[in-house]
């Protein structure tokens, strides 16, 4: 099967079955032509027209968008409209077509792919994500100049069916016919890019991030693409098409039980109350963590501010979206983690020489402490916010104690210089680290000793701890957050804080698991903070178990020799409370043995 077998991620749940169209949105191919000097500035006109067209079509995507996904959904396509609005580019094309005597669909096309390659050349996650957002809108301005149009791309599709792409932006997602198209799979983007997040309220099934999706799938081959799993599987047989079916009924099955325990408070069946809180990266997320009942925030990723733009944010622009979280969860706390720059979120702003090993060079607490005047002006946001609302800071990357110390000092410092200038905002905050070094977890009794809280990033935690790059496809089966050695880690920071009397959670995506969330809670952690969607399954996860038994499963998993052998005991302590298949699909229970082998 393995050969017929692709794999992504899966950024949207549910299955689909149909035959592939495979739609190739690209770049168009512009003849170079150079027009007389006496047409050069009708050039620029229709250049300006065309933006105005392609501005008009977009508020009506925006406006097709609120109809089907949500107000706060359609919002993704002010980014795009952004984009038409960027004085500095649009008077570089301007500039080509004077200077060269260009067409304005080539010269438009010159620094689209100017752009796009610098983007690409950053590296940057983030970035990447927007690249589609920047294509689509640069394809919509050169198709228009050429009098094409994209809309038939979508004719001729008169069946269910899953639609294949190199790169789907949001523009091309809003306007597919669900009745038609049933499932989506891309070789580029990831959970966060918006085309997968207008896909998820849309409640198209898609898997992006399918490498030579586009070479392996023919136009007409049947597809069965899962995108809770974030696989698709080619020209399956009748047997794999029934047992998929059946995977999506039990799917359904279940997403009906997770809507009626959304209400009900995450308490294990022998009684110990976890709180589950969400992960925020973008502002998209933010009514999703709330529909979910999260309980805060435990980990607000503040990049986004930066990444992208050319100018750092202000004062009043962080303060007010500080803010606007915190008033997103009235009565529960928003961490708010300080700048995590640095390795592959270096920024325009931020412009430095190259490291050679950028993971373990110039980033996070580092760059924060090393630009104070940056460092000073999201402190100051934070006390401001913290008027309003219950706001903690996170510091990333801490390796060493004098990095706590200093950033208390300068909490101090501009606590007392707002005091001192009228401005209104608090005269402290509560100051956390985010443990995600091994050096940092060995010495978690002395860190919880200087901090307010301890919150555990399990993505870094492993991938310092294992020495294998997350991002390595090679390495991919060395990656894993289970592994006995960052159990270990885990218990030290999570029996530190617990002596020092300071809270400690986890905050990395090994709480978004079931399965790890359960032996989160057997490893001593009362908190865990969650990807939005993930919030519902983790919380019902929690509500099948009991607390005792997890903490079995976690004495026996720091026994174990290797991360299968981890695995194996999960499953076999969850197998009498749970139907696995519904939290694990892949789930196998040892031959021979039983849930009651554990002395529970």
């Amino acid at each position: 099967m393995s050969e017929r077998l692709l794999k992504g991620i899966g950024v949207s749940a549910g299955i689909a079955v149909g035959p592939a169209v495979v739609v190739r949105w690209t770049m168009p191919e512009v003849p170079h032509r150079v027009v007389p000097r006496s047409q050069v500035e009708k050039e620029v006109r229709r250049l300006r027209a065309a933006v105005r067209d392609v501005k008009r079509y977009l508020q009506e995507l925006k406006t097709k968008a609120e109809d089907r996904a949500g107000v706060d959904e359609a919002r993704i396509f002010d980014a795009q409209l952004l984009m038409l609005e960027d004085k500095q580019f649009l008077s570089g094309v301007a500039d080509l077509i004077r200077e060269n005597r260009l067409t304005a669909e080539k010269a438009f096309e010159f620094k689209a792919l100017e752009v796009r390659d610098m983007w690409t050349a950053t590296g940057s996650p983030r970035l990447k994500d927007r690249l589609a957002d920047f294509s689509g809108v640069a394809i919509r301005v050169i198709e228009h100049l050429m009098h094409r149009g994209a809309d038939e791309l979508w004719e001729g599709i008169t069946q269910p069916s899953v639609v294949v792409a190199k790169e789907l932006g949001p523009g091309l997602t809003v306007q597919l016919d669900r009745e038609h198209v049933v499932g989506l799979v891309s070789e580029e983007g990831t959970r966060t890019s918006h085309a997968a997040i207008l896909a998820h309220s849309i409640g198209i099934p898609a898997v992006f991030g399918v490498a030579g999706a586009m070479q392996r799938i023919e136009q007409g081959t049947t597809l069965v693409m899962d995108g809770t799993r974030g696989t698709v599987l080619l020209n399956p047989t009748a047997p794999e098409i029934a047992e998929a079916r059946a995977r999506e009924r039990r799917r359904r099955e279940l997403a009906s039980q997770l809507e009626e325990v959304v209400e009900q408070p995450a308490v294990t069946t022998d009684g110990v109350r976890i709180r589950l809180r969400g992960n925020v990266d973008l502002p998209d997320e933010i009514r999703a963590a709330q529909e979910h009942r999260a309980e805060g925030v435990g980990l607000l990723r503040t990049e986004f501010l930066i990444t992208s733009h050319t100018a750092l944010p202000t004062e009043d622009e962080q303060a007010e979206y500080f803010r606007r979280v915190g008033e997103a969860f009235a009565g529960h706390p928003v961490v708010v983690r300080t700048y995590d720059l640095g390795g592959d979120k270096l920024p325009g702003p931020f412009r430095v020489q190259a490291e050679g090993n950028p993971q373990l060079g110039w980033r996070a607490i580092r760059v924060c402490l090393d630009r104070p005047e940056i460092f000073r002006t999201q402190l100051r946001a934070a006390l401001r916010a913290a008027v309003h609302a219950d706001i903690h800071v996170m510091i990333p990357l801490v390796t060493r104690l004098d990095e706590v110390d200093r950033t208390r000092a300068l909490v101090s410092e501009e606590a007392a210089n707002l005091a001192r200038d009228g401005v209104e905002a608090k005269a402290s905050l509560p100051v956390g680290v985010m443990v995600e070094t091994p050096a940092a977890a060995v010495m978690a009794d002395r860190l919880a000793a200087v901090s307010d809280f301890l919150s555990v990033g399990t993505n870094d935690l492993t991938q310092y701890t294992l020495v294998v790059d997350r991002g390595n496809a090679r390495l991919a089966d060395r990656f894993n957050p289970h592994d006995p050695s960052v159990l270990r880690l885990l218990k030290l920071v999570a029996d530190a804080a617990r002596a020092a009397g300071k809270p400690a959670s986890v905050c990395g995506e090994m709480a978004s698991e079931p399965l790890l969330a359960f032996l989160l809670i057997g490893l001593g952690y009362e908190t865990l903070s969650v990807a939005p969607p993930a919030l519902p399954l983790v919380k019902w996860t929690v509500r099948q178990v009991g607390a005792a038994r997890a903490r079995a499963a976690a004495e026996q998993a720091l026994a174990a020799r290797t991360a299968d052998e981890v695995l194996d005991l999960l499953r076999l302590a969850l197998a009498e409370a749970v139907d696995l298949k519904l939290l694990d699909p892949d789930a196998r229970l040892p031959a021979g043995r039983r849930a009651a082998s554990l002395n529970v």
